[in-house]
């Protein structure tokens, strides 16, 4: 059976920006142009703002039906908060961090053989006690169903389904080495093209590939394009969806289905808007290739 390395799973990128909060104040990682921009304009501002944000139109649950099993999540505190609630965050805020996770946790306990990886790797605002917070809320609503770090290619989907292990989480900071459930965030490696040029795209996909036979980790292909600043001009009124990511899209989606999976393959294939298109399918048959291939060796 594939081990977690050799097969080919769907991701969203900023997966949870389904939802975003125009009456929030801007995340704390924005840029003070950014902050300048939102103190003038106020609520225009976020509106616009939001059709570049959201990489996402289908909720947790929503895209776990459609087969989505990776998640790239990025976690903050609001500013002056006095309860110090964790969110979901991307330029504004998003949801409350526990309704996420509780909701992609009905999903699990509703099937038992599914599995899916959370990926911490953005953290804004976070004090050593955020960070305890949020690994508190991991035990509490996953429990036993998260699977202790060990090495990549010790995962098969037989290894879980015989322990009962559903979640992987991977955490990009120091605090994963001190706690047995997280593995570390250079496990889950994710490099970024940051182009708006589909053919820069896919040379950088191909090249990250290469480099990645180097690598005994779980590895992300973020078929992502960027807007600059200069695109957003341009496009202010349409957002990223209309701008970017339908235009680039045929071109992705053949790259692509060229892929194969294993050890010098795909991994971990993440997107805008994962519905468009057939990305989510397209992504799981090269499995059944794979499959293929194995039984002619």
């Amino acid at each position: 059976m594939p081990t977690g390395g050799k097969l080919v799973s769907t991701g969203s990128h900023d997966s949870f920006s389904f939802y975003i909060d125009e009456a929030s104040p801007v995340g704390p990682e924005q840029p003070e142009t950014v902050q300048n921009f939102v103190s003038v304009f106020g609520t225009v501002a976020k509106k616009l703002m939001r059709k570049w944000l959201a990489t996402q139109t289908m909720n947790f649950t929503g895209q776990l039906g459609a087969g989505i099993r990776y998640f790239d999540l990025r976690i903050s505190t609001k500013p002056r908060d006095p309860v110090n609630e964790l969110y979901f965050a991307h330029g504004l805020f998003s949801a409350k961090v526990n309704e996420g996770l509780e909701e992609i946790n009905a999903f699990l306990t509703d099937h038992h053989k599914e599995v899916v990886f959370l990926d911490f790797n953005h953290f804004y605002g976070m004090q050593k006690y955020h960070h305890e917070k949020l690994v508190q809320m991991l035990k509490d609503i996953y429990g036993n169903k998260m699977c202790p770090a060990i090495f990549a290619q010790e995962v098969s989907l037989k290894y879980l389904w015989e322990k009962d292990y559903q979640v992987l989480v991977f955490y990009h900071s120091p605090v994963a080495l001190e706690v047995p459930f997280l593995w570390p965030g250079q496990m889950m490696p994710a490099p970024w093209a940051n182009t708006t040029d589909p053919e820069k795209l896919i040379q950088f996909l191909q090249a990250s590939i290469t480099e990645r036979r180097k690598k005994g980790s779980f590895f992300i292909s973020q078929v992502v394009l960027t807007p600059k600043a200069s695109t957003v001009v341009k496009g202010v009124a349409s957002g990223l969806r209309e701008t970017i990511t339908e235009r680039a899209l045929p071109a992705m989606m053949q790259w692509v289905r060229t892929q194969k999976p294993g050890e010098s393959g795909i991994n971990i294939v993440t997107a805008d808007f994962v519905e468009l298109g057939d990305f989510i399918s397209t992504v799981i048959k090269l499995n059944y290739v794979f499959d293929e291939g194995e039984a002619n060796t």
